[in-house]
């Protein structure tokens, strides 16, 4: 008999933060949860996950808590509680090395399992079986040949089961469904493929490369014409994760109206990131700002520094800097710094997974 085939499995617990706070808050289960900011609605900020109950109704990640609200009046909404889910996240990662295999963490709530077997599905349902049993937490996991398929079948085990996606049912399954389904195509990349015709996985994996390059660089021009084809690393990878930056971010409950407080909002927060990077002992180089206007238009700079550098006056000018190029009569709403960091290995750094980037 010849050795087991490799797989890459994808664990991804179910409505996870929702499903902690039910473990805490047993009266909770069944009923519609929002987690959110500081649990107030009546303040600036989003929604960080929704329990299933919630989401039958419309509420969704990242959309105003305040609307959510509206949406569903009965809801209990509870504050963020990040020690509590880093805890259970813990728990949740070291279960799954206890199952003998790699274990490449992507977050609170999934990672990617390098498995030897046979028997994937069995794999899979043992997977589970050892989070439940261990923490009382649901999971589903996809089944797939490579990483690409392994996250996309997930979305078809939820919620509790278990999906393969391979080569052989890759076009089966995913050809006619749209271009935002797969795992790396947002909105904006998905009107930009439609604009040449491309709406569909299966156009985007037989289009033409020069028009993918021409319109995205050749770089992920190629990427996203091989992510329609399924194509991606089968490399599960559990080396520690590197940060790659360090951000701060705040939504202020009243709107800033003049340049002078943007610009002491934008140094507070430019010290701040700073302060961040200093534990990790790699210099700074480069500095992007994030701006939210009202009532919810979003912008991005950036800046990259003449060198890497350790000193705190430099990056806190390159942020002012940017501060002075956003709109003056405009309100803003939100403001977010990010200092970006020189990798171990020096040079600028590349990151392990190019879908999870975000300020």
């Amino acid at each position: 008999m010849g050795p087991a085939a490799p797989w890459v499995l994808h664990v991804d617990l179910d409505q996870f933060i929702a499903a902690v706070e039910v473990l805490r808050h047993p009266e909770l289960a069944g009923r519609p949860l929002i987690v959110g900011g500081r649990g107030d609605p009546t303040e600036r900020a989003v929604v960080s996950t929704a329990s299933y109950e919630a989401r039958a109704h419309g509420v969704g990640s990242g959309m105003p808590l305040r609307l959510a609200a509206r949406k569903v009046p009965d809801a209990v909404i509870l504050p963020v509680d990040a020690p509590a889910y880093t805890e259970a996240s813990e728990h949740v990662m070291e279960t799954l090395r206890g199952l003998g295999v790699v274990v490449e963490v992507l977050g609170w709530d999934e990672a990617f399992l390098g498995v030897e077997t046979d028997d994937p599905e069995g794999f899979a349902r043992r997977a589970q079986a050892a989070v439940l049993d261990a923490t009382d937490l649901h999971c589903s996991v996809g089944i797939g040949d490579n990483k690409v398929r392994a996250k996309i079948a997930t979305g078809f085990g939820k919620p509790r089961g278990v999906f393969r996606l391979t080569r052989d049912n890759w076009f089966d399954v995913m050809g006619d469904r749209a271009t935002i389904e797969l795992w790396g195509v947002g909105a904006k990349v998905s009107k930009r493929l439609a604009a040449h015709g491309i709406e569909t996985v299966r156009q985007l994996a037989h289009a033409d490369e020069e028009v993918l390059v021409g319109e995205f660089g050749p770089r992920m021009g190629v990427w996203y014409g091989q992510l329609g084809r399924g194509i991606g690393s089968a490399v599960v990878d559990d080396s520690p994760w590197i940060a790659r930056a360090h951000s701060r971010e705040t939504t202020f409950q009243q709107n800033l109206t003049s340049p002078a407080e943007v610009e002491a909002a934008v140094r507070e927060l430019a010290a701040q990131a700073f302060a961040d990077t200093v534990a990790e002992g790699r210099p700074v180089f480069r500095v992007t700002l994030k701006v939210r206007y009202a009532p919810f238009f979003t912008q991005t700079k950036a800046r990259k520094l003449p060198a890497p550098t350790h000193d705190r006056a430099e990056v806190i000018a390159a942020a002012v800097t940017l501060a002075g190029q956003l709109d003056p009569d405009r309100e803003v709403r939100l403001l977010g710094v990010r200092a970006e960091m020189v990798m171990p290995e020096g040079g600028d750094p590349v990151e392990r997974t190019p879908i999870r980037g975000r300020l």
